[in-house]
Formats: structure tokens, C-alpha cells, sequence
């Protein structure tokens, strides 16, 4: 990590996690844990329209975040004490960090229901959008930047931290963070050469989709549904290490450790059958979906400029989505507008 520096004007934050126990951000985390663009996971549902069935699923992005962030920070520290000669820096450690914090920043209302669901059908709906696509890592990306760009003091937090080595952080970090939030192609990586491609397993990872995202969210949501999980990512990360596969340098794991690794597709396996998949709730977030998308056009928040957005075009401008979240449904069941009561009434 970053060495402490004495005229921060914040410390380092305890969390208490159900999951992961006490969890300790470095300052710059809570930095960015404290502004609006990351509060608003409070506001979004981790498992979307689930919890309509599940009462217990009440969880949101919010503790999610915080906890990738935390089991990141461990894998990235327990591979560099193994392994100094991987020469992982307190950049790379602090990045993987920064990224595993804001990968889900770009989710809008109940979660996967908007990216998925809403999304796509109200884009189809209008002509304007000619087949474009959007996904919530890109959103993830946006909100990012715009976070740097409104918040001052994030900013110069961000310029004025200074490492063991007297490095700062350069472009080619803040590059590096956004790839691991949502990788390009191999060819096209910019943010660390290809000696340290590992570290873009470690938050979201295509080669094997073994990363700590699955691993928190496994655990955090089986904890909340009361579904039972065998799968122990603590012995994954303390039997890992990197080794050069095919000339590239890959996070791998003790043969002993398959077990384990079966156990960690099972329950995602268990998790879509009893949970992601329930035909309930699946039915309760296609209801969601329709009324959202019909609303869209009166639905606005206020975006750059003083522009009136509509929910759609939210994805657009950033401003105007740090304001989306769960509590968007409410305005259809609380508007006295005709159009909104209609939509409320056929729902």
C-alpha cells in the first residue's frame, strides 16, 4: 500500500462487512467512497427485482463494491509477498484496488433489469439509438471519469498522492484502472505491459471468469438468500500463484485446490436455479421492465446544462445518472401525471 501521509485529511476507514468482517480502505478509497457517484449504490439493488421474492435479498451495490475492493487488495498483496520477483507496485496494488471499488458504478436501476431489459427494448423503441449497444462496464467507465471531473477534492487527492517510491499517479494508471474495469483485447491493453497481465484477472477475468467479483457476490448473496456455499475463496487466494503459461504470465491455482474450484461453479450453477433464474422474480423484473420502459419519455432528471434527460438517455450524461437508481419505480406509483397513473394501472 501507499505510505500514510500526515497532512491527509482523512484516515483510513473500518468497515464492518456481514461477509468479510472488519474491512480497512486506504484514504483514497474512502475518498471516493465518500461522493455522490458511489453513494448512489446505496439505492440499487444488488440482485434487482429478487428481492420481491426473497425478503432477504435487500442488499445492495453499495456493500458489493466494498467488498470486491477488499478481497482485490488481498489477492493483489498475498500474490506480491509470495512472489516479489512479479514485481507488483504499490500503483498496481492501489489501481487493481481503485477498479475492483468502482466496477459496478455504471448499474442503473435494479441492477441487470436496466442493462438488460430496459435498456435495450427502450432504445429499440426509438429510432434515434440505430441499434446501439450499451453495457454497465461502459457506464461503469463514464461515471468514473465524470466522478474525477465534479469532485474536487477526489481530483487532487488522485494528483497529490505520493507512493514509497515518490511516484504519482500518471495516465497511463488511470488507463490501467479503467482496462480492469472492462478489458479491451490483449493487443489493445495500454495500462501495463504484458509482464503483469495478471493483474487483469484479478477483478474481472475472461480467460477462466474465476475473479473476486463472483467471489464476493457468491458468498454475499448466498448469505442473504440463506442458500448454503461450500465454495472457500480465503484457501483460493492463499494456494494461487503466477506462473507463465504459454508465454504469458497467469494467475494459477494448487492442484489440490479443483475441488474447491468445482465448488465455486456449483454454486454459481445453484445460485441461477434457485435465485437468478426463479420464474417469480424473473416475471416480477419483466413487469418492472415494461412499466419503466413505458414511462421513459416521462421521466426526466436533470442533467449537463440544466438539460431535462429522459431515464433512457441517462447512459448519456452523467450527471443526470448519478441521480437513477431503484427509487426511480417510485415515481411512476406517486405521479398524479395521466400518463404515469395509465402505466401504473396496467402494471
Amino acid at each position: 500500500m501507499a505510505s500514510p501521509d500526515k497532512k491527509r485529511k482523512i484516515a483510513p476507514k473500518v468497515f464492518n462487512d456481514p461477509i468479510h468482517g472488519n474491512i480497512e480502505l486506504h484514504p483514497l478509497l474512502v475518498k471516493i467512497v465518500d461522493t455522490p457517484q458511489f453513494q448512489r449504490l446505496r439505492f440499487i439493488k444488488q440482485l434487482g427485482g429478487k428481492y420481491f421474492v426473497y425478503p432477504g435479498a435487500s442488499h445492495n451495490r453499495f456493500e458489493h463494491s466494498i467488498g470486491v475492493c477488499h478481497l482485490a487488495g488481498r489477492f493483489v498483496r498475498a500474490l506480491r509477498d509470495k512472489q516479489p520477483d512479479l514485481e507488483i507496485t504499490d500503483e498496481d496494488e492501489l489501481c487493481v484496488e481503485i477498479a475492483a471499488l468502482c466496477h459496478d458504478l455504471g448499474h442503473g436501476p435494479f441492477s441487470h433489469v436496466f442493462d438488460m431489459k430496459i435498456i435495450p427494448k427502450a432504445w429499440e423503441m426509438d429510432d434515434r439509438k440505430n441499434n446501439e449497444k450499451w453495457k454497465h462496464e461502459q457506464g461503469s467507465i463514464d461515471m468514473f471519469d465524470h466522478m474525477l471531473k465534479v469532485n474536487a477534492g477526489l481530483a487532487k487527492e488522485f494528483n497529490d498522492m505520493k507512493f514509497t517510491n515518490g511516484k504519482k499517479f500518471t495516465e497511463k494508471d488511470k488507463t490501467f484502472i479503467k482496462e480492469l474495469i472492462n478489458g479491451p483485447k490483449k493487443d489493445d491493453r495500454k495500462g501495463r505491459t504484458k509482464e503483469k497481465w495478471f493483474l487483469y484477472e484479478i477483478v474481472s477475468n475472461d480467460r477462466n471468469q474465476i475473479d473476486v467479483d463472483k467471489w464476493d457476490y457468491f458468498a454475499r448473496d448466498c448469505h442473504m438468500l440463506g442458500i448454503g456455499n461450500n465454495f472457500n475463496h480465503n484457501r483460493l487466494i492463499s494456494f494461487s500463484r503466477v506462473i507463465e503459461v504459454e508465454g504469458e504470465q497467469q494467475i494459477c491455482y494448487r492442484d489440490k485446490e479443483a475441488t474447491n474450484l468445482y465448488d465455486m461453479f456449483h454454486i454459481r450453477n445453484l445460485l441461477h436455479q434457485r435465485a437468478y433464474q426463479h420464474k417469480t422474480s424473473n416475471s416480477v423484473e419483466i413487469m418492472l421492465a415494461e412499466a419503466l420502459v413505458l414511462a421513459d419519455e416521462f421521466i426526466t432528471f436533470e442533467g449537463e446544462g440544466r438539460k431535462l434527460v429522459r431515464m433512457s438517455d441517462t447512459v448519456k450524461d452523467m450527471k443526470a445518472f448519478t441521480l437513477l437508481n431503484d427509487g426511480v419505480i417510485h415515481k411512476i406509483i406517486e405521479s398524479d401525471r395521466e400518463e404515469l397513473k395509465k402505466i401504473k394501472r396496467n402494471s
